[in-house]
């Protein structure tokens, strides 16, 4: 079988609560249902992206921590689940996650942990979609020393928005010193309520700020109390709710990731 040519995206942004892991779960969905091998890994040890899946953690299953701590004994294999959607892959986090930073602070190459490990299965999959922790961490860093691309959640409140500055400075510093390769795709306006004079503000400043207006996806991510919804049952909006706002606009966030 000839490999993929695989497309190793992170998505990141060093606030929480942009709307990061509901964009990792659903858009890697919305990228099976058109036909896309992906493999979504969690690297947030609050384990949100896992449980969003529908997957319980247990002391039997392998995690992305067994890979960052024992290279040598597990491969990715070992650690990659089948969801129950055709063509969406998952490794799961685990709450010991949070430990690996201090767990790794004296080792050689910390920051290439994570490319180390998944080296072997680039080229299984046609996307990998990785879930950062809301902060710049060892892991976060990992993470971007391994993906080719940055896709960045920007809630449309200021402190989001503001909010954007520091992980650009973060990329720039990683791209010039651990990973050439690494590329801001876009900025994905998420949690956007037409009802609200600040969404329309935060937008307007998107569009004509000159870092990020070309950076712009023309997709929007609309308010949608579904997400919630979905979250709670551990079920891809794509798939819990096929008719909803949020549904429609991952599937167009899919599309045009396509393009």
């Amino acid at each position: 079988m000839e490999a993929k040519q695989t497309r190793i995206i992170a998505v990141a942004n060093e606030k929480g609560g942009v709307g990061k892991t509901v964009t990792v779960i659903n858009l890697g969905a919305a990228l099976s249902l058109a036909g896309k091998q992906v493999l979504v890994v969690d690297m947030d040890p609050q384990f949100n992206a896992t449980k969003g899946l529908g997957v319980e953690v247990n002391e039997e299953i392998r995690t992305v921590y067994d890979l960052l701590m024992n290279p040598e004994s597990i491969s990715p294999q070992d650690a990659i689940l089948q969801t129950k959607w055709q063509g969406l892959d998952l490794i799961p986090s685990h709450v010991d996650l949070a430990g690996a930073e201090v767990e790794l602070v004296n080792e050689a190459g910390r920051e290439n942990r994570l490319k180390e490990a998944l080296g072997s299965i680039t080229g299984e999959y046609d996307f990998i979609i990785i879930d950062t922790p809301p902060s710049l961490s060892l892991l976060t860093v990992n993470v971007l020393a391994y993906a080719k691309e940055v896709l960045v959640p920007c809630q449309t409140h200021p402190y989001a928005y503001d909010a954007l500055d520091e992980l650009f400075d973060t990329v720039f510093a990683i791209k010039e010193q651990i990973n050439p390769d690494l590329q801001i795709t876009g900025i994905v306006a998420t949690f956007f309520d037409k009802r609200t004079r600040v969404s329309h503000r935060i937008m307007e400043k998107l569009r004509e700020d000159i870092r990020y207006k070309d950076l712009l996806f023309d997709t929007v991510i609309r308010v949608n109390t579904t997400l919630a919804e979905s979250s709670a049952v551990g079920k891809p909006l794509v798939f819990f709710r096929q008719s909803s706002y949020g549904s429609f606009d991952y599937m167009e966030l899919a599309k045009e990731l396509l393009r």
